[in-house]
């Protein structure tokens, strides 16, 4: 058997005394597509900081596929880090950098790759993305569509395991929030990843993911896949139901 791709045991994180996970388990298998959701300021962004090291917290363990990440020291999650990919809310790009230079980034930064291989990657990934072609446009030039696809581009571009998509269709149109959806979908098709979404938008929920999780008061309080999800009867999860699918 496999290790879990990520697994969180009785994790606690708080911020000025006040708790935001408080024990939280939660295990997401091999290839599985996850979907975290909760309300605004429940602990979403802060589990996905979590799982990529970028925060630590003061009890427990976070597992990425076997190995403990909570003891290591900046250096050594460098090497975890090459495993994940993230997908960030805002795109986060870098706007005096063309498309190209910032998928290259990431390659320059943790590979010994050749300028001609970075190029070669480059125009693979966003083929995958469906941007061929898009290399030497500028962040500010493209929509918010497709500022999502360059930002994914850069997130595979070090074929990760695991890739990490936080509030993926905030801000996007009915028509480009569906693009996105099918994106998500067919990268986990192609690539064989385990994705992790942070999302508001159950439709968005209930299209790409395996099993949905609702985190509250600290913790994951029920998991499943979207049809479960939808004949549960937990309060809670009716009001993100009924408010969405309506």
């Amino acid at each position: 058997m496999s290790a879990p791709a990520i697994e969180f045991r009785q994790v606690y994180k708080s911020f000025n005394h006040i708790p935001i996970l408080a024990g939280m388990d939660f295990t997401i298998e091999p290839g599985e597509t996850v979907t975290i959701i909760g309300g605004s300021g429940i602990g979403k962004s802060v589990t996905l900081k979590l799982i990529v090291g970028l925060l630590k917290p003061e009890a427990g363990q976070i597992l990425i596929e076997g190995e403990d990440i909570v003891p290591l020291a900046e250096d050594q999650l460098i090497r975890i880090r090459k495993k994940i990919g993230m997908v960030f809310q805002s795109s986060a790009l870098f706007d005096s950098l063309s498309v190209a230079e910032n998928i290259a980034y990431p390659l320059r930064e943790h590979t010994a790759m050749s300028e001609q291989e970075i190029r070669k990657r480059i125009t693979e990934t966003l083929y995958l993305v469906g941007l061929e072609g898009a290399e030497d446009k500028e962040p500010a030039d493209l929509s918010g569509g497709m500022r999502k696809r360059v930002a994914l581009a850069r997130a595979i571009a070090l074929t990760p395991r695991i890739i990490l998509y936080d509030e993926p269709t905030t801000g996007l149109d009915p028509t480009n929030t569906e693009k996105i959806n099918e994106l998500i979908v067919d990268m986990d098709r192609k690539l064989a990843v385990t994705s992790v979404v942070v999302t508001h938008d159950m439709r968005s929920a209930f299209k790409i993911s395996n099993r949905i999780g609702l985190l509250d008061k600290g913790r994951i309080v029920i998991a499943g896949t979207p049809e479960e999800i939808q004949r549960a009867d937990l309060p809670l999860v009716r009001q993100f139901v009924n408010g969405t699918m309506a």
